[in-house]
């Protein structure tokens, strides 16, 4: 059984997403050097909306793409369902490009472990950082993000659950308590 909290919502992820858009601008003095790269599933529409709030203040489009990082996850093994396989979509060279990594939440940093090791079939950027909606703790690997919307500590036996309408056809980021 699940228990679960609002703590943000529509408003506050997109509030959320425009300081993170400034502080990607602010950080890059070319910004038209910079490729956002949203990782599969919630990290894809959360990289649009940055990529559109970057555009209506700079006036400059980024390239943008997605990862999928289904085959390079240290658990595909372990993983009881099959895989839906989104695939990478990057029409553009990396090479010597400041990559913006998008996901929706950070934990562990495996999943952007998986997401460096994709990207590097694709070239070879100056720079890459990292920008997440949410940052929960609990890392297992030495990965932080560059660019975060909101900390939120977790404990054992909680996640945090981001939806999307773009994904979810609702919009919040949720507290997940298991087993209560």
């Amino acid at each position: 059984m699940k228990n679960s909290v609002q703590i943000m919502n529509s408003k506050d992820i997109g509030q959320k997403l425009i300081r993170i858009s400034h502080e990607i601008i602010e950080n890059h003095s070319d910004i038209s050097n910079v490729v956002i790269l949203g990782i599969h599933n919630r990290g894809v529409p959360i990289a649009e909306r940055i990529n559109k709030i970057i555009s209506n203040i700079t006036n400059i489009n980024l390239s943008i793409g997605s990862l999928d990082i289904t085959f390079h996850r240290d658990d595909f093994r372990e993983r009881l369902s099959i895989p839906e396989i989104q695939g990478t979509d990057i029409h553009f060279s990396l090479d010597r490009k400041v990559v913006i990594l998008v996901d929706d939440v950070l934990y562990s940093g495996r999943t952007i472990r998986a997401a460096l090791d994709e990207l590097n079939s694709f070239g070879r950027p100056s720079i890459v950082r990292l920008a997440v909606l949410i940052d929960r703790g609990h890392r297992e690997l030495p990965i932080r993000a560059d660019f975060v919307g909101k900390n939120i500590p977790t404990h054992s036996g909680e996640h945090v659950e981001v939806r999307l309408i773009e994904t979810d056809d609702e919009e919040g980021v949720f507290l997940v308590k298991e087993g209560s």
